[in-house]
């Protein structure tokens, strides 16, 4: 036998995990299997206020839009390009804090008080800009809005990654990201409902009661999330026993191979290491590019105005084709993790969104401009895997996971930015250009996914050469786009 050294998997110590409690089969032997699905669904049902609190912080995020039909820009006197400077002014503050807050979650290993205090903060923000009277106060809120809004997707995403497998991430993180969708479906019916019986209660507009409303409920729940959420698995605590915090431990380690930890890696080390990896480049631009033309999602109340219906009527509109959305990231993304597979589970969904671009400026049928808005809805099916594959090319360490999960969602933002400035009044209502751009943001971005795709299957095969030979040797060192344990492939 060949004297090099094969990581091989960690084993579960029956003894030591019979003696916390684990469950145990007639003839003494460890239920590992019956363990698992334990603690997998006990988690499933923690997490699942991170749905609650992402439908809440799209909401939050997007309620300006609804505002927007019921005298948001003539209560502000709003004129030229400052309602889109008050889009994109959130994504400045959100793309300069998505990285150090993500070192912050991972240095200070409390996701559960951090997520929920950021929650807090941007809930109360949200509900201030019911006051503002003018474009330099809601510019102020919508800045610090997006600062502290920060926190919340990347470190949800990151904190995920720490307890589940790449067989359960991708599916998990789309339960997550439907929050989003369910937003698009709820928001605009909630709003619709604030907005038609809320007008002048109390001598307050209807859209100022959209604001004080939704950041209320927003800083309500996250006192509930506060209570359910888990921290990591090394330090988590509360509502689970020694026997389940053994084996999240183990299953995370024999996801990858090895402890899922970063005792030897420091913030500095993991940020150069993030900064100088190619593939987080390419990642950043190619999901900047699919950012700016998902930016419909930003104007898909002006868009669905354009069948000529009440603002009512619009806004119960937008409703259907996010929950249609819904249900194609959830199936995708099932099929996806099924099948560990991630480049067509991205790209199919994006060729359904060129066919609904396509289909909006190219006809005034209103059958056909309403299927368009679904078909450009479900493309965010793609956008869900994105985010799962992001984990899955950078698994280890830890902290280099937490900031390029970070970095490649901030430097999306600049999509966000920019996405607010190509949709303008002067090009509807057919929206022909804007509809252009969108389709060549995504060709852009399927061509980055294919180079990505490209270098993830070289780096598979140059492991399975290593591993053919026998194995790391003890006193070598691989290149560090290849330092993988034994047996481990990028997932395509």
């Amino acid at each position: 036998m060949s004297d090099n050294v094969k990581i091989a998997k960690p084993a579960v110590d029956p003894d030591h995990i019979e003696k916390m409690g684990a469950f145990t089969t007639e003839g003494g032997q460890i239920d590992r299997a019956r363990m698992e699905r334990k603690l997998v669904w006990k988690l499933d049902l923690r997490f699942s206020i991170l749905i609650v609190v992402y439908i809440l912080n799209y909401i939050d995020r997007n309620n300006a839009s609804a505002a927007r039909l019921k005298g948001f820009e003539a209560d502000l006197k709003l004129k030229g390009n400052e309602y889109p400077t008050l889009l994109s002014i959130l994504y400045v503050g959100y793309i300069l804090m998505q990285v150090p807050s993500n070192m912050l979650l991972q240095k200070t290993g409390r996701p559960s008080l951090y997520l929920p205090v950021c929650v807090i903060i941007w809930g109360g923000i949200s509900a201030l800009t019911a006051v503002t009277h003018n474009f330099v106060g809601a510019l102020l809120t919508r800045f610090f809005l997006g600062f502290v809004e920060a926190a919340f997707f990347p470190g949800a995403v990151y904190l995920l990654s720490r307890w589940y497998t790449k067989k359960e991430l991708g599916l998990r993180t789309a339960i997550l990201f439907c929050g989003s969708l369910i937003s698009n479906s709820f928001g605009p019916a909630m709003a619709a409902g604030i907005l038609g019986t809320m007008e002048g209660k109390r001598g307050i507009r209807a859209w100022r009661w959209l604001f004080i409303i939704e950041g209320s409920l927003t800083m309500f729940i996250a006192f509930i999330a506060m209570a359910m959420l888990p921290d990591f698995p090394e330090n988590s605590r509360r509502g689970f026993s020694d026997a389940e915090l053994t084996l999240a431990q183990l299953r995370m380690a024999e996801d990858v191979g090895e402890k899922d930890s970063d005792e030897t890696t420091t913030a500095g080390a993991a940020l150069i290491a993030t900064v100088t990896d190619i593939k987080v480049w390419v990642m950043s631009l190619s999901l900047t590019s699919m950012v700016i033309s998902l930016s419909f999602n930003q104007f898909f109340p002006t868009l669905t105005k354009t069948l000529g219906y009440s603002n009512i009527v619009t806004l119960l509109l937008c409703a259907p084709p996010f929950a249609w959305a819904t249900l194609c990231a959830f199936a995708n993304a099932r099929h996806s993790d099924y099948s560990q597979e991630r480049y067509w589970h991205i790209v199919g969904p994006l060729c359904g969104g060129i066919v609904g671009f396509i289909i909006a400026m190219s006809t005034r049928v209103l059958a056909a401009r309403y299927v368009s808005l679904f078909l450009m809805a479900s493309s965010y099916a793609g956008f869900v895997v994105f985010y799962a594959w992001i984990s899955n090319s950078f698994p280890r360490p830890a902290m280099k996971r937490a900031i390029s999960i970070a970095f490649i969602n901030a430097f999306s933002q600049l999509g966000n930015v920019s996405g607010a400035y190509i949709f303008p009044s002067a090009w509807g209502p057919t929206y022909e250009k804007s509809y252009g751009i969108c389709i060549a943001c995504f060709v852009f971005c399927i061509a980055g996914l294919t180079l990505h795709r490209f270098m993830l299957s070289r780096l598979n095969r140059q492991l399975e050469a290593q591993d053919n030979q026998g194995g790391i040797e003890p006193d070598n060192l691989r290149k560090p786009a290849i330092a993988m344990p034994y047996g481990f492939r990028y997932v395509l």
